[in-house]
């Protein structure tokens, strides 16, 4: 264990729970670094979920999040633990407690959050790969504002034993790197080793262009070509009949039930102070009516039929990861709110259906990353990982 914090010009390394442990030094992943959101557990230290209240309230871990040591063992040594939003619960990476970790590739502007540090030091070559969590877009969104490749993995295909949960029938295992090729060496780690299917024909989520914008749409134009000449002509298709913010809806009613359930206890006893955004939102998880969780979780097996069916035969639906660039560090709330609304129309289609999602950095606006993500059936990760690294497409930012 290096007890010697790693370099951070980034501020995306966490001072206040250091940890850092060797690998073993053999296996597909040996030689290289990364960095390990913080909250995960890492045996005899504290783990600080973004929240100060929370750090002082809990003991030091036990025993080492199973999917940190799986990547030990594959070789890799881990740097330390990185920045998150607090209790995980926001998009944003602006935390008001610990700061706002920089974003290489888009100066001046927000990394993302919630695993803000982890796609911040992979933008910044801090470390090879990073792992984070993703709820409702906590990587993909990261990832297309910082210029990455980010996974989302099928829901429960990764361990999150040993983990803060936040939404458990949301949150994923998810993670980082900087090219496509290493991000499917560490799936390979934590997925297994399955040969990955033949990708089907290429749908295109027509309602998701149109809710990002044509401005988004006509920027990622060359990268859906790209990728139709590698699967063929794209087919539009129409993802949700409701609209997309409906879907939002059912998704945060549901996710913000569980918050609560998981967490309001000790929201309760401890009052913490919690920082703006985070705070409202925790608070109106407490007024959610046990009625609408009902008609919202039927309404959501309606919405994981639709996606099974869509994606019959190993149909690949390509989208865009996020309604537009990474805004601005200390933009106002309301538009922020705004922002997070559009966006989570985007992200709740792959945490709904329990999907695995993959975003790209295959575009640019503004000078600025932008991902462009492809979903596929329940467990089709590994056909994900291979067809980015099929397309061999560098980072528009490095």
């Amino acid at each position: 264990m290096n007890p010697v914090l790693p370099r951070d010009p980034l501020g995306a390394f966490c001072t206040h729970t250091h940890a850092a442990l060797n690998g073993s030094g053999q296996g597909v992943l040996a030689g290289l670094t990364f960095g390990v959101k913080d909250l995960y557990d890492i045996a005899g230290h504290k783990t600080g979920f973004g929240s100060p209240a929370w750090l002082t309230t809990h003991d030091a871990a036990r025993a080492t999040a199973p999917v940190v040591q799986q990547l030990l063992d594959a070789g890799a040594d881990m740097v330390g633990k990185t920045h998150s939003d607090e209790l995980a619960f926001s998009l944003n990476g602006e935390n008001a407690h610990y700061g706002t970790p920089v974003n290489v590739n888009a100066p001046g502007r927000i990394p993302g959050g919630s695993s803000s540090g982890s796609a911040a030091a992979v933008a910044g070559g801090l470390c090879d790969f990073a792992i984070g969590t993703d709820t409702g877009g906590s990587v993909r969104a990261p990832a297309s504002f910082c210029g990455i490749y980010g996974m989302r993995p099928t829901h429960g295909r990764v361990s999150l034993e040993g983990a803060c949960p936040l939404a458990w029938s949301f949150d994923t295992c998810g993670w980082f790197a900087r090219d496509p090729a290493l991000l499917e060496r560490v799936g390979r780690v934590l997925l297994g080793a399955d040969v990955p299917p033949k990708p089907g024909r290429l749908l295109l989520a027509a309602d998701a262009f149109a809710l990002a914008g044509d401005a988004v749409t006509q920027a990622l134009q060359p990268a859906v070509k790209r990728i139709s000449a590698l699967l063929g002509a794209a087919a539009p298709v129409t993802v949700s009949a409701e609209g997309l913010p409906q879907w939002f809806q059912i998704f945060r009613l549901l996710q913000g039930a569980e918050i609560w359930a998981q967490h309001g206890a000790w929201v309760t006893r401890v009052k913490p102070d919690l920082g703006p955004g985070v705070k409202e939102r925790v608070l109106w998880t407490s007024t959610i009516d046990e009625k609408d969780v009902v008609l919202a979780k039927a309404k959501r097996e309606d919405i994981a039929r639709r996606m099974d069916a869509l994606l019959a035969g190993d149909a690949v639906l390509v989208l865009p990861t996020v309604p537009g660039i990474a805004p601005l560090r200390n933009t106002p709330p309301a538009e922020l709110d705004d922002f997070r609304g559009r966006a989570m129309g985007l992200l709740c289609i792959a945490g709904l259906a329990r999907l695995p999602q993959i975003t790209i950095p295959l575009g640019s606006l503004d000078g600025c990353p932008l991902g462009l993500s492809l979903i596929a059936r329940r467990g089709a990760d590994e056909m994900l990982l291979a067809l980015a690294r099929e397309l061999g497409l560098e980072p528009v930012t490095k």
